[in-house]
């Protein structure tokens, strides 16, 4: 399947720094060829640190900062923070209308989010959010009577044409992001209080490593793995 062109995605990271490390390249590839491309933050993040002098609360302000400067480097067009708790997010269908709002107002072309189906460890909050995100592109973001009242502030039904889940094991598409791989390695170490303690130099070898595996059967370098859903009704 080749790859399209997008005007607009939507992506929906279950935690700050998670698009870092699952997207991150490819937005920059996107955004330099003029696609318009929004976060949107499903949690606060303020479970993320082992400081015993951290509050919750100053974690959601450290990890707020840290998503925008992220965002900012990689040319993200505007950054929405759901601000669900952190490790307590649920398929609940409150969570799912605010999902299928937000697909309606951004009216993406392509849904980027966690995979919900990697086996065995795997944070629950990506399991979650990349569960209730594809239930809220099909059906709900695109059946009319799914929300009336969403239908009363103006946001019409809105079908999606793709959905790319990263952290998949049995990913059928890479993307290339050899040319992206420096600005997608500064915009994670935006993210200080999580890969601070990290020298820059060993978190970007493992990165490498990571995205040449990922990229081998292909003729670049360094790519970003996916499974790639597209979406025909």
């Amino acid at each position: 399947m080749a790859e399209m062109k997008p005007e607009r995605v939507l992506v929906f990271t279950p935690h700050p720094d998670d698009a870092e490390f699952g997207v991150a390249g490819t937005v920059v590839r996107w955004i330099s060829e003029g696609v318009d491309v929004v976060y949107a933050v499903c949690t606060n993040g303020d479970k993320g640190s082992g400081d015993p002098d951290m509050t919750s609360q100053k974690l959601v302000a450290i990890r707020e900062a840290e998503q925008h400067a992220a965002a900012k480097l990689l040319g993200v067009s505007e950054v929405v923070f759901m601000r669900y708790p952190d490790q307590e997010l649920e398929n609940t269908p409150q969570f799912r209308k605010d999902l299928a709002r937000l697909i309606r107002k951004f009216r993406p072309d392509i849904v980027v989010t966690s995979n919900p189906y990697h086996k065995y460890i795997w944070h629950r909050d990506h399991r979650i959010c990349g569960r209730a995100v594809l239930d809220a592109v099909f059906p709900v973001a695109r059946d009319r009577l799914a929300y009336p009242d969403l239908l009363e502030e103006g946001l019409q039904p809105h079908k999606v044409k793709e959905v790319w889940l990263w952290g998949s094991e049995d990913a059928n598409h890479c993307s290339d992001i050899t040319d992206s791989f420096d600005k997608k390695v500064a915009a994670l170490c935006c993210h200080v209080s999580q890969v601070g303690d990290m020298p820059h130099d060993d978190l970007e070898k493992r990165m490498k490593e990571r995205y040449r595996e990922f990229a081998k059967d292909e003729d670049y370098d360094l790519g970003e793995a996916f499974y790639r859903i597209e979406i025909l009704r």
